[in-house]
């Protein structure tokens, strides 16, 4: 908004209302102070990022005394760092930054620095030189301007307005070049964050009830807005563990422990779809060697696939076309004492899936993925290739039902085109981007982004009695 001149006679008394509408502060109890230089702001958890030559800082703040339920995440520029003297004597090195101030109907940039001022009853100081020489104070008097209310904080209304700010945000991969984490990187760049890659295999953490943390090779992680797992098949234990790490302390998480934990097991994940009645191609198990002829009558017998419980990327998947063949393959993951299941061949399909990619409960991009002559597996990475292709409705209710069973807020939900509806082939917690952004044409990393941003806003919180005006 652009600022507006202060015209003459434009009063205010030594307490006032005022909003900061660029850092999501819509009320807050003002102390005019005529004997102060500088103006202050309380925050707490401040922290700077960002890059050298254009430095931010990102701070919390409680805007109702006596409310430390209630905090709102902030972030700006830095302008520069001074030493301020406060009233009781002591200097401090501050963070000063530049935002709009509002009061009444009027509006003009002004400068603060920011300090813990919790233990206050006023949650900003307007020193004199955001006075200007237009403004005329009256230090016997109260609230010259319009009185707001607290009551704007509980309000879904605000979750709505509240500014757009720089986040902090992890990418948990070992693939810091890959193309899905590149574009991660770049695209939340792009829009003002700061998005760093780390190693998921070199965090460790400290356990303890007051204080859980996630240490990175040798120093304590800093608090992360959001963390966008990538994590690979090989690490699922740990790589789970270090994001429920990330749950203990509050970060939100793209995607979390129990969705991805479910997505790797195969059996359990086809547990998950038979409880949530989402359909799927035709699956047995058995430990026993003695069940193998079972196995085959209960997936409506050869053609059948045998996949490992683990397999990724069409690896440790086997289409058997005969019941000798069959029979030979299961007695051999046997042998290996490999963890496996029957799988109900869908003839149909003719060697092709449907990839949705499923954002915040949002079907945002599909392909078609095409087999290799010769080969029945249609993943990329076994030389398939990918095309765009329009989804029924059966199929986008389909993969967004599969997505919410896992409770994954990012998923890619593979698809077959059976005789009789959609079939759920695999959902993906780590889907990859490369494919079906090239495919779909859709930027699937800024959608993401999008989803994000929406979700780390800050949220109403129920009020405790009549605020104080």
């Amino acid at each position: 908004m652009t600022a507006q001149p202060i015209i003459p006679g434009f009063r205010l008394g030594w307490e006032e209302w005022a909003a900061l509408p660029g850092l999501g502060l819509p009320a807050l109890k003002v102390k005019v102070d005529t004997g102060a230089k500088t103006s202050a702001l309380h925050a707490f958890d401040i922290e700077p990022f960002g890059p050298a030559n254009r430095p931010r800082v990102r701070f919390a703040i409680h805007p109702i005394p006596g409310r430390n339920d209630l905090s709102i995440p902030c972030s700006a520029e830095i302008v520069d760092r001074r030493e301020v003297t406060s009233s009781n004597g002591e200097t401090e090195l501050r963070y000063v930054i530049r935002t709009e101030i509002m009061m009444g109907d009027r509006q003009w940039p002004i400068e603060m620095t920011l300090t813990d001022r919790g233990s206050m009853a006023y949650r900003m100081l307007l020193g004199r030189q955001a006075f200007g020489d237009d403004i005329v104070i009256s230090p016997g008097e109260s609230f010259c301007q319009p009185i707001l209310d607290y009551d704007v904080y509980h309000s879904t209304a605000m979750r709505a307005e509240a500014p757009a700010r720089a986040l902090r945000i992890a990418v948990l991969s070992r693939e810091g070049n890959n193309y899905s984490t590149r574009r991660m990187v770049i695209e939340g760049e792009k829009r003002g964050h700061v998005v760093e890659v780390i190693d998921t295999t070199r965090c460790y953490m400290a356990l303890n009830a007051l204080s859980p943390e996630i240490y990175y090779d040798g120093q304590r992680l800093p608090r992360y807005d959001a963390v966008i797992p990538r994590i690979g098949s090989s690490i699922t234990a740990y790589g789970t563990a270090v994001i429920r790490q990330f749950e203990t302390i509050g970060t939100f998480c793209v995607n979390g422990s129990e969705g991805i934990t479910a997505s790797r097991d195969k059996l359990h994940a086809h547990q998950i779809l038979a409880r949530h009645r989402i359909g799927m191609p035709t699956t047995a198990f058995a430990a026993s060697p003695q069940d193998n002829d079972s196995l085959i009558e209960l997936v409506e017998g050869a053609p059948l696939i045998v996949k490992l419980l683990e397999s990724t990327q069409g690896k440790g998947v086997v289409l058997a076309e005969t019941k000798k063949a069959a029979q030979s393959v299961i007695s051999a993951f046997r042998g290996l004492k490999a963890s496996f299941l029957v799988q109900h061949f869908v003839k149909e399909a003719a060697g092709e899936d449907i990839r949705c990619m499923v954002i915040g409960g949002k079907v945002v991009a599909s392909m078609r993925r095409v087999a290799a002559a010769g080969e029945f597996r249609s993943n990329l990475h076994q030389g398939g290739s990918a095309e765009p292709v329009r989804i029924s409705k059966a199929e986008r209710e389909t993969a967004i039902r599969a997505a919410k069973a896992f409770k994954l807020n990012m998923a890619g939900v593979d698809l077959l085109r059976s005789s009789d509806g959609p079939k759920v082939l695999e959902v993906n917690s780590s889907p990859g981007l490369e494919g079906i952004e090239q495919a779909s044409g859709k930027n699937v990393a800024r959608l993401l982004y999008d989803d994000i941003e929406k979700r780390v806003r800050p949220a109403p919180v129920r009020k405790r009695g009549k605020s104080a005006a």
